[in-house]
């Protein structure tokens, strides 16, 4: 098994070499009582421990005029494996969130917690509390294997459980071997004398980060497609017998720079549930072998993909899980999103999916979220389920606690479900302003505003009611996944966006560049040009993005050609 070779280095490989499997000066940077920041090296190793340094991006200017040093915090990500957590994991992360962060809780397109506004001197006991109450942050960022995206289903209750199982286990075998996380933030003791190694990840570990997802078809609601490394469960007679395995998928780019592109993952064949393990190591080691480590804007697994080849990529990874792939069952795709309101389960139990904007939990006038799900985490004797889409499951909800947790749903405003329509509840943004430091444009606080333009729009034109997928993105970084939705924004300064039209409802296609660099105004005015024609010359129940892609590019391709 070869490995290429890269010269010159990225400045981040330096650092990951030099850091002693993940310690670097980490120790020195938080005993340094004079700044709230660590120092340059460590701020790049702290993703690998689950946290980002972030400053509040609106202060800057005030605070250099009065010498001060930008107001730096922390955002730390849980490690929670497809979302689950039981009520007292939720009340110990909501005290978390009261007592160390900015009140409130974050939920995120890779089913984690984030808790945004830790300040420098309160990292360690936050992680100490986080981990107290069984959860971690280990390689929840970082170029490592990330928090495991898992199908949030609850009406395939023995399958999800199945899948779940095998995930978490894979998940567990990709975990840095470091013991660095453990001595910095739990007060372990260095192993003296006893050598430290990295046996999958190696020195450097991988070239970028490494997102991993787990779909149970018809059920899309992990965009399969777009992740690193895809496992679509294969069920017959009612069983779990393997997957479907693609890899490749990746959704970052960069403006200006056409090297970068999204992509949608290749499906490479089937393997049986045994072989998880193998197939799952074996595509990280490639990527560990081959991918880019002296441009990190060419680091991911999709450009490691194209640069191989598609055939040579397979082979090297059969090589090394020593198995040949089987053809790809056939599977069937039929919906993307969350499921909202009441289901039903055989057991006598029931789920309740909820709506959560933008993934925030907060107490705002009229709907005090995060103390609603406070008072049902108290009775509630099932598990709470993020999903992929920033929504929030109660899931196993007995008969016993049935009425109570639908009245507590009620009074604190929790049932926003019930009014909204299908683009308001389909909705993605990221964090962006003010704190992500890559943001370009507004994307979590715009998307109430946005979504309520669009739904005027719809009106307008006779279409209240149709169900559009909308994602806005600060940057093209794209963690609000937006390449795939049929309308897609992705920031490119204050107030202004590329518009992105023509993905499909399924995550199997992405969407195309419509219009560059335009503000509110010019988005507006396109979108109500296209619903016009979209309500006057659609298709039977034909969807706006294939509306686009049949009226708009590829007449406009024919037109070229």
């Amino acid at each position: 098994m070869t490995t290429t070779v890269w010269s010159p280095l990225s400045d981040v490989e330096r650092i990951k070499s030099a850091s002693r499997h993940l310690r670097g000066t980490l120790e020195q940077s938080l005993s340094d009582a004079y700044t709230g920041a660590l120092r340059p090296d460590d701020t790049q190793l702290i993703k690998f421990h689950g946290s980002y340094q972030q400053d509040d991006r609106e202060s800057r200017n005030e605070r250099e005029l009065q010498k001060l040093e930008p107001d730096y915090s922390f955002m730390i990500r849980t490690r929670t494996p497809g979302g689950v957590v039981s009520p007292a994991q939720w009340l110990a992360l909501d005290g978390i969130a009261q007592r160390f962060a900015n009140g409130s809780l974050r939920l995120t397109t890779r089913q984690a917690f984030q808790v945004h506004g830790v300040i420098k001197r309160d990292l360690k006991p936050t992680l100490q509390a986080i981990n107290h109450a069984l959860i971690d942050t280990l390689a929840a960022c970082g170029d490592v294997n990330r928090n495991l995206l898992i199908a949030s289903n609850v009406e395939q209750s023995e399958i999800h459980a199945d899948v779940y199982a095998q995930a978490v286990t894979l998940g567990e075998h990709l975990l840095p071997r470091s013991r660095a996380y453990y001595e910095l933030w739990l007060d372990q003791e260095c192993v003296v004398g006893e050598p430290e190694s990295e046996p999958i990840y190696g020195a450097t570990y991988l070239p970028r980060k490494f997102k991993i997802g787990f779909a149970v078809p018809p059920s899309n609601d992990v965009d399969l497609f777009s992740q690193d490394l895809g496992f679509a469960a294969v069920v017959e007679h009612g069983a779990l017998v393997g997957y479907n395995v693609s890899a490749g998928g990746g959704l970052g780019t960069t403006h200006g720079d056409a090297r970068t592109y999204p992509r949608l993952g290749d499906t490479l064949g089937f393997i049986p549930c045994a072989a998880l393990i193998a197939v799952g190591e074996a595509v990280l080691t490639t990527q560990r072998d081959h991918g880019n480590r002296s441009d990190r804007k060419l680091s991911r697994l999709k450009y490691t993909v194209d640069r191989m080849g598609l055939p040579a990529f397979k082979a090297e990874v059969e090589t090394r899980a020593g198995l040949t792939f089987a053809p790809a069952r056939n599977l069937s795709w039929l919906h993307q999103g969350d499921r909202f309101g009441w289901i039903e389960a055989n057991d006598g139990r029931a789920s309740l999916g909820l709506r959560i904007q933008a993934g925030r939990i907060a107490d705002r006038e009229g709907a005090t979220h995060l103390s609603g799900l406070r008072a049902i985490a108290s009775i509630h004797q099932g598990d709470f389920r993020l999903t992929p889409n920033q929504n929030l499951i109660i899931a196993g909800i007995t008969p016993a606690t049935r009425d109570a947790i639908s009245t507590l749903v009620r009074t604190h405003g929790l049932n926003v479900h019930e009014q909204l329509t299908p683009v308001r509840l389909n909705s993605l943004a990221c964090v962006a302003f003010p704190t992500c430091p890559l943001a370009m444009a507004e994307a979590e606080r715009y998307l109430p505003a946005f979504g309520a333009r669009v739904e005027e729009l719809l009106q307008q034109h006779g279409l209240g009611g149709a169900d559009i997928g909308v994602r806005i993105s600060g940057c093209p970084n794209g963690c609000s996944r937006p390449f795939l939705a049929e309308i897609g924004l992705i920031g490119k300064a204050l107030g202004r966006y590329n518009l992105h039209l023509g993905g499909d409802r399924l995550g199997l296609r992405l969407n195309r560049l419509y219009r560059e660099n335009i503000d509110e105004a010019e988005i507006m005015t396109t979108l109500s040009r296209l619903f016009e024609s979209y309500g006057q010359a659609r298709v039977g129940v034909e969807g706006f993005g294939d509306y686009v892609l049949r009226t708009e590019f590829q007449r406009n391709l024919g037109e070229a050609a």
